[in-house]
This record gives structure tokens, sequence and C-alpha cells, in this order.
């Protein structure tokens, strides 16, 4: 198949390239804007394959979009384009709003007008997948699990803003006959991530001996994906998922926030032990919980286990040391962003 990816010099959409040039025989389109979270040294492993090709452009460009339907004439338009980080969303919300829901309209409109225009079994065949979020759902207690249907309750400019692109998603799929599929996952996490997520920039400020952030009292859960399995369900569901349905993707790991950082720490103290002899666990500071935090995120991906077959291979401890073991060997990716585009200073604490 031929596949649209939009996003894909990001962190999921990365992984997916990978993936689909390393291990089918798939034609890949990447188009990415390359904000500052856009590292196109992420697809250096294939970058040189004739399956695969990048252009830079911006999703909200519908003539640029419409072209490029037009000229690789996709069989599947996988939607990962968003801005993503709820900090960020925080402190600048309009960007959110322009990315996440203007940019994914101006998606739907181009690909229903290529669509309209595919005859029998490509038309049949053809597959809108928009990547989402389990923040759509708001926040859980102690107990229970987000499920497909599972109303929808944000609670930061992020997650509202890809709630909203997930309505936009099924309206075009109920309005205009478009075959959309959506995915929710929980957090994912593995090699490649920027840093100014939760797990990298731990690992990141460890090494450099500097405090390691954890807000409130560290007792927020989330369920933990390695990107690796999160790449594979993407695929199990354009390949065979039925168009209209939306499908949770999980790892099974809940952890309590403080939880994943002592986990690094401890993979730190026996892969990269300090100098002075010290535990990397005494580096750890509470600070200033963030606004609106909510407290727990868990998936029941029951329904994708069931109809697709996919289950997650990589557990969470596995998965950690993997990914200590990459940003240990692969310096030079993260230190490049570092000294370009990102310090690992606090974000999210400003007020609208």
């Amino acid at each position: 198949m031929r596949i649209l990816v939009t996003g894909g010099a990001g962190f999921i959409g990365s992984a997916l390239v990978r993936h689909l040039v390393g291990e089918t025989d798939h034609e890949v389109l990447n188009l990415d804007k390359l904000t500052y979270a856009g590292v196109l040294s992420s697809l250096a492993p294939v970058g040189n394959s004739p399956r695969y090709r990048f252009v830079q452009g911006d999703i909200c460009d519908g003539a640029l979009v419409g072209r490029l339907l037009a000229e690789f004439q996709p069989d599947v338009v996988a939607h990962l384009a968003a801005e993503s980080h709820v900090d960020r969303s925080i402190d600048g919300p309009g960007a959110f709003i322009q990315t996440n829901l203007v940019g994914t309209y101006t998606m739907l409109a181009e690909a229903l007008a290529y669509w309209r225009g595919l005859d029998g079994e490509r038309k049949d065949g053809f597959r809108f997948h928009h990547i989402s979020t389990d923040e759509v759902f708001g926040s859980l207690g102690e107990d229970g699990y987000f499920t497909e249907t599972t109303a929808y309750d944000p609670r930061s400019p992020y997650s509202a803003s890809k709630a909203g692109s997930d309505h936009l998603v099924r309206a075009w799929g109920h309005t205009y006959g478009l075959p959309v599929l959506v995915t929710n996952c929980s957090n994912n996490y593995g090699p490649y991530h920027f840093p100014e997520k939760l797990i990298p920039l731990i690992i990141i400020r460890a090494l450099g001996g500097e405090p390691l952030p954890v807000y409130g009292d560290g007792s927020n859960v989330r369920d933990w994906l390695f990107v690796e399995d999160h790449a594979r369900a993407l695929r199990a569901v354009f390949e065979r998922g039925v168009p209209g349905e939306t499908y949770n993707v999980g790892g099974d790991s809940e952890r309590k926030n403080l939880e994943v950082v002592q986990a690094i720490c401890a993979t730190l103290d026996r892969l990269a032990p300090r100098a002075d002899g010290r535990a990397y666990a005494e580096q750890i500071r509470f600070v200033t919980d963030r606004p609106g935090h909510d407290h727990r995120y868990a998936i029941d991906a029951a329904k994708i286990k069931a109809e697709l077959g996919w289950k997650p291979q990589v557990g969470f401890e596995e998965g950690v040391e993997r990914t200590v073991r990459w940003y240990l060997e692969n310096r030079d990716w993260w230190g490049d962003i570092l000294a370009g585009r990102y310090d690992t200073g606090r974000l999210g604490l400003a007020t609208a």
C-alpha cells in the first residue's frame, strides 16, 4: 500500500515510518512541518529507502495537501501531525487550536475530495486513520479504565484540541461517508522521544547531574506504551480495522509518575553509575504541580486485542531498559536538540 503519514518526523510518527519502511513492503510519504519537535535524524535508518519520501509542509496548507494526495495516490492517510505537549498548551494554546483543529479539518477536506475521485476497489479500500490520545477522556479515579465508549471530558487546551479533532473525523465519516478510523493511545515512550517529555527529560537531566522534577507528590498515574508496540498497533488498525470504528491502544503498564522516575534512576544506577557512587534518585525534587493535572489515565485495550489480534510485546521494565540504553548510546541525537532548541527547563506554569 501507499501510506501518507502526517507528522512523520515526530516521535510516534517516525516510529511508524521506521516500522513501515523497515518491516513491510508499503511505500511511505512523510509530510511534516518540522516544528521544534520534528527531528529528521529520527528517520536516518530509513532515509535512503526507495520506498520513502519526505516533504516539508504544513497540514493547514490545503493546496499542498491536495497536490500530494493527487501525486502520491495513497491508500491510507495516517494522520499524526499535532502539537502534543500539555505544558506547552498551557503556555500557548493558540498553536494547538491551529494545528490540531484547523489542520485536521484541512486534511479531512482534502482527503474527502481525493477519496471521491477514486474508483472501485481503491475507493472501497481507502482509509483515513486519525491518531489521538487517551487524554480526551479526562481523569480517572483510582479504579476503572477508558474504553471506546467512555464519554469525552478533556481538561487541558491540548486534550480539548485533540477531542475536537476526534469529533471532526467522526463527523466526516458519518456525514460524508469518508472511511475513517480513530485510535486513542496511552502515554508513549521509547527511543527518539523529544526531551520535553517525562522519561527522556529525566534520563537527560539525571546524566547532567541536574534536579529531577516530579510534579506534585508524584502520585499521578499513567499507562505506558512502548512506541514500537504502538507502531504495530497503528498498522494493524489501518490494515485490518473496520471503517467507522475506534480502537483504544494501551500498554498494560500503569505506573505512578514517581515510580517511573525511580525506575529510570535504578536503571541508570546499573548502566551508568554516578562518578561519586551515589544514587540518581537523590536528584529527585518535588515541584509545583501542573495546573489542572489529571490524576489517572488507564486504557482498556480489549477491543483491539480481540478483533485485530494486537497486544503489547514490550513490558515496562524491558521498555525502560531499552530506552535508557538508547539515550546512553545516542547522545549526539539529543545533544543536538539541547544545543539548538530545548533546554529542559520547566514549561506550563503560565496562566492564560
